[in-house]
């Protein structure tokens, strides 16, 4: 304890030398912006949002945020604000909803928006983005009002509300502003941004009651990236054509939003780009990947449950200013593709969601041989970088330079390729004995019903090899297994039935599935299969043994062939193990996934 307390002491000595030597990371130099979007930023007045009055050096507060809300919601009969959740410390999560005459936006019939900002809550551009916005359009803005004569907007300010109250300076190494950033995780060191299948925060599950309740036509998640340096300012994704569960969205995403996304942030002169990840942190130039997104993530899971869904990663070595206000244009060309084109993107999510695949791939894996044709008629806009030894680590590392540089045929290595793919059953049955799992189902909004039939012939997986992470992930310890499979006959007395034949059955068959990566088996939802709670006493199964081999000729010849391997011969236990796994006194349950399926 001893110990302990001196390292406590030791490192509190060392913040408080930091913050009094107000020791900042040191961020590359940055390219000269001034875009058209300036004109958003009010200079006085009342209506100023609480990061203008700063002039963008900080963001509101957990109370000074609900407390603009307020002012807001009081401003205007058509802006309201309602608590969907409550965080693990307490803290409210907020739903601001701004619609024509304030009608509901569950019957209105009009197409909605759902922007979600502070998932991270460093990464908080959305909130101060959106309270402008919000602020403009009770102001009498005439193109958003007119937008939402025919858009529904719900807001999420704040979604990690207990990350965002951890703030400071030294939140967020490599981003510039806010100087009040909030922490990545929440109060429980989860990360929300991995939660959207396993369901374990009540953020999340109150994320999910939206979507669920006014199923919205577009969803926008808010964040700010890290990573390499570049021109572009405001990049965005979702998972291609090529690889996804929601086809015709994705084409829609392709062409129709993008195109008004990237015109109208180029108008106010931003510098719009795709979801950039490098392959080489210390080769830039070696290429970039495109990513398809797994479940756990926002975009993931909108692909599977037919949600458009775009991830918006602002770049973080770009001022607080120029991210806010590419934030502004971004959400208002969201809303103006839903006002000219949201019926043609309804249509869409119909198509996607009456599809019915007979297999479905759980996880991409990335294309070795790059594309090197994407960026050969307009190049990627990159940064000059130099790589230099350092005396820190021994070895090379870049250093961006500042200054532009394009990089004609950039290779781009694709996650097209099939890792793991899975004939599609007609249902699951999941004992009613696994209510945490049944709960985070109906928490997705997938349905389950009561068997029609009494008994059936299903088939059960069997876990033939198992290995369990070295250490936790979001809480669990992950766990991967190799399976077989065999026929079984059940009562379905205690069982509920999960039917694919339903708009959300791609999300469970990721979910129940458990060769998939985002499946709850894999989650460590049924680890209680993966453990024996019944034994033997040699005395009573040595004789049990000799009965076995008395009554059961292919029994003796196969133990008598056993014995011919010297490691198992030499083994007593080993001996036991191969009459007790062959008694009726053997577990039934060990390793056998309890979710039966219906092909």
């Amino acid at each position: 304890m001893l110990f302990a307390g001196c390292l406590l002491a030791t490192a509190s000595l060392w913040a408080q030398a930091v913050q009094s030597q107000e020791l900042e990371a040191p961020l590359p130099d940055l390219l000269p912006w001034k875009g058209a979007s300036e004109k958003l930023v009010k200079q006085k007045g009342e209506w100023m949002t609480p990061a203008e009055t700063s002039g963008f050096a900080s963001t509101p507060n957990y109370q000074q945020t609900r407390d603009f809300v307020q002012r807001l919601t009081a401003a205007s009969p058509n802006v309201k604000a309602t608590d969907i959740g409550t965080s693990a410390n307490g803290r409210k999560v907020q739903l601001v909803t701004l619609t024509e005459g304030g009608s509901d936006p569950k019957s209105n019939g009009k197409p909605t928006l759902l922007v979600q900002a502070g998932i991270h809550s460093g990464e908080i551009d959305g909130k101060d983005a959106s309270f402008m916005l919000l602020r403009d359009y009770i102001g009498g803005d005439k193109e958003l009002r007119q937008l939402i004569r025919q858009v529904n907007l719900l807001l999420i300010p704040i979604l990690n509300v207990d990350g965002h109250e951890r703030s400071g300076p030294f939140t967020r190494m490599n981003q510039r502003g806010p100087d009040n950033a909030g922490w990545r995780t929440n109060s429980n060191n989860l990360n929300l941004n991995r939660d959207y299948t396993k369901l374990d925060t009540p953020e999340l599950r109150a994320v999910m009651e939206v979507i669920n309740k006014y199923e919205p036509t577009l969803y926008l998640d808010l964040h700010v990236t890290d990573g390499e340096d570049y021109q572009y300012d405001i990049t965005y994704g979702y998972n291609g054509s090529f690889a996804s569960d929601s086809p015709a969205i994705a084409r829609w995403l392709e062409t129709r939003l993008q195109n008004t996304l990237d015109t109208n942030l180029e108008k106010a002169g931003h510098i719009p780009g795709p979801l950039i990840f490098s392959v080489n942190s210390k080769n830039f130039a070696d290429g970039i990947n495109h990513w398809t997104a797994s479940p756990r993530f926002s975009n993931g899971l909108g692909d599977l449950r037919h949600l458009p869904t775009v991830l918006v990663e602002n770049h973080s070595l770009k001022p607080y200013r120029q991210r806010v206000l590419g934030t502004y244009i971004l959400i208002e060309a969201a809303l103006q593709a839903l006002a000219e084109d949201g019926k043609q993107l309804q249509q869409a999510i119909s198509a996607d969601q009456q599809r019915r695949p007979e297999n479905q791939v759980l996880a991409w894996s990335t294309n070795k041989t790059p594309d090197t044709s994407i960026y050969t008629k307009a190049p990627f806009k990159g940064i000059a970088y130099k790589k230099e030894k350092n005396p820190i680590t021994g070895d090379e590392q870049v250093v961006w330079l500042g200054k532009a540089k394009d990089y004609p045929a950039l290779p781009v290595f694709i996650d097209n390729v099939k890792s793991v793919e899975v004939r599609v059953p007609q249902a699951f049955f999941i004992p009613k004995s696994e209510t945490l799992v049944l709960e985070r189902l109906k928490a997705h909004g997938i349905e389950g019903a009561e068997p029609e039939r009494a008994t059936a012939t299903l088939t059960q997986l069997n876990v033939d090899d198992h290995n369990f992470a070295t250490k936790p992930f979001e809480g669990h310890f992950r766990v991967s297994a190799k399976f077989s499979e065999n026929q079984v006959d059940r009562d379905l007395e205690d069982y509920v039935k999960v039917s694919t034949d339903q708009s959300l059955g791609k999300l469970a068959v990721a979910l129940l599935d458990p060769r998939g990566p985002d499946s709850f088996f894999q989650w460590g939802f049924f680890n209680g299969i993966l453990q024996r709670t019944e034994y033997y006493e040699p005395y009573a199964l040595v004789p049990l043994a000799e009965k076995m081999l008395e009554a059961d000729s292919v029994l003796k010849r196969e133990f008598e062939k056993k014995l011919q391997d010297k490691e198992f011969a030499n083994d007593p236990r080993a001996r036991l193990e191969f009459f007790y796994q062959r008694s009726p006194y053997y577990d039934g349950a060990y390793l056998k996934y309890p979710v039966l399926i219906e092909y």
